[in-house]
């Protein structure tokens, strides 16, 4: 949802909008601008900036690019089903940087769940928008690799990057994890020259490895549709790839953490390409140089759709508040809904938090934008009415 942060004349308010409460309602910086207007009814004086806010998870493409005045690109790649699909991602032409979210061309919800099964859902979409972004000029890549449909190990993105994975009789092997199962041979000869020029940042907040009772075909072959065979085979040639990869690359170490995630793009990144990875909200307070800003604020405020205690466990209003602690400054969070477990948040920097849903409402209403706005807004020149008449 947003953060906001204040200094005595000066204001300076950070956005931050997901999760579920506000989503398909507004976004990062709409809430943000609904926020700063609450604030004018109280202050018209007020000097107010808007800042972008995601953890790496979806709606990162939209607050990055919009945030930092950047340009959504459009691009149809091949989906996770093998089929033609539209995907957004964003460019910030002052850094050469291109800001992605894997789930945009293999993301689960491109898949109906009847149709879910690893074994042939693919990441070749992925390369073609990092290809795409090449071509455009980018060599700084921010990927977000969550809610992936996949565990073909990146390999249909690699595909697509040049790299060759063939079977026996030097044929590509087919897409999904079931060309794992046939995979012989790793080449590089055809890579995109490009490729070597460019620097990957992951954002990745899972540590499981590629293989075993904690790696990708375990914990998430599920709820990707694998049933117990499928995961126990796909462990089996993950690993036998890992081996093959590892026979080329010094890199390849299938044991890291975060090899596992996104069904084995961790490892993929890690392995063929100059890539770290890092906690999304870290990614993207650095990105955004937001310490900066906060160092000099009086009050922050942050937030998210839903506060709970899932919040607390490091997602964006926590990472905010720990930056805004640095320089012991009160943080207070504003939620579309919030749970009781959310007190939790308290112990992790933000001092106080607020629901903005005003009076019994449906979902539907709730999630409305006009409504939304109206909320945000109301509830955010209350809290600061408070605050400014404590301080006279």
């Amino acid at each position: 949802m947003k953060a906001v942060i204040a200094r005595q004349e000066k204001y300076y308010i950070t956005k931050q909008f997901l999760f579920d409460s506000f989503k398909g309602s507004l976004s990062s910086m709409e809430a943000g601008k609904a926020a700063a207007e609450g604030i004018w009814r109280v202050d018209k004086d007020a000097k107010i900036a808007i800042r972008p806010l995601a953890d790496g998870g979806e709606g990162t493409v939209e607050a990055l690019t919009g945030g930092m005045n950047g340009e959504i690109q459009t691009v149809t790649v091949t989906g996770p089903l093998g089929e033609p699909v539209k995907c957004e991602y964003g460019i910030i032409e002052n850094s050469h940087t291109a800001v992605i979210e894997m789930s945009g061309a293999a993301g689960i919800t491109l898949v109906p769940a009847e149709k879910r099964n690893p074994l042939y859902t693919t990441t070749y979409g992925v390369g073609e928008v990092i290809k795409d972004a090449i071509a455009k000029g980018c060599r700084r890549f921010i990927v977000g690799i969550g809610g992936s449909a996949t565990n073909d190990g990146g390999i249909g993105m690699l595909q697509a990057l040049g790299y060759g994975f063939l079977d026996k009789d030097g044929n590509n092997v087919p897409f999904g994890a079931r060309g794992l199962e046939v995979l012989d041979q790793i080449t590089d000869q055809n890579v995109l020259p490009e490729l070597s020029e460019c620097e990957f940042k992951i954002a990745c907040d899972v540590t499981n490895i590629l293989c075993g009772e904690n790696g990708c075909s375990a914990a998430y072959g599920p709820q990707k549709g694998a049933d117990t065979e499928m995961i126990q085979s796909m462990d089996q040639w993950l690993g036998a790839y890992a081996s093959l990869a590892g026979e080329l690359y010094e890199k390849a170490v299938p044991n890291q953490p975060g090899t596992g995630a996104a069904g084995g793009m961790g490892f993929a990144f890690l392995t063929f390409t100059n890539a770290v990875l890092e906690s999304g909200i870290s990614i993207v307070l650095e990105e955004t140089e937001l310490e900066k800003y906060i160092r000099d604020a009086d009050i922050v405020i942050t937030g998210e759709g839903r506060l709970d205690g899932q919040t607390a466990m490091g997602k964006a209003p926590v990472g905010v508040a720990s930056l805004a602690k640095k320089y012991c400054i009160p943080v207070i969070a504003f939620a579309g809904g919030v749970t009781r477990d959310a007190v939790a948040c308290n112990e992790k920097g933000i001092d106080a938090f607020f629901p903005v849903v005003r009076g019994v409402s449906t979902l539907e209403e709730a999630m409305k934008p006009e409504t939304a706005k109206v909320n945000v807004t109301d509830t955010v020149e209350q809290v600061f009415r408070l605050i400014y008449n404590c301080r006279r």
